[in-house]
């Protein structure tokens, strides 16, 4: 099972990215929308910190694989967000 789980995360990657109030909503290739409080999550406390100007400043890495913000100088693989595990 565990191999058809990272199978599904490597193929799955971001087409586009939302933020309401303090959620940050990405869209994926697959048809889902995965929503995660960034306020609640200890290890986007960059994002939760960042102005709603510097949330809009996204850019999608080649591929998809990842939401990069430049302003910011960081970014969130999108199978880090599928598993809910900090980067690193």
């Amino acid at each position: 099972m565990d191999t058809l789980v990272s199978k599904i995360i490597e193929e799955v990657v971001a087409t586009d990215v939302h933020f309401v109030g303090n959620t940050l909503c990405v869209s994926l290739s697959d048809g889902r929308e995965i929503s995660v409080a960034i306020d609640r999550v200890e290890w986007l406390d960059w994002l939760a910190k960042a102005t709603p100007e510097q949330r809009a400043k996204w850019s999608l890495e080649p591929g998809g694989f990842a939401i990069y913000w430049e302003e910011l100088d960081d970014g969130i693989e999108v199978r880090h967000l599928l598993r809910m595990q900090p980067i690193g």
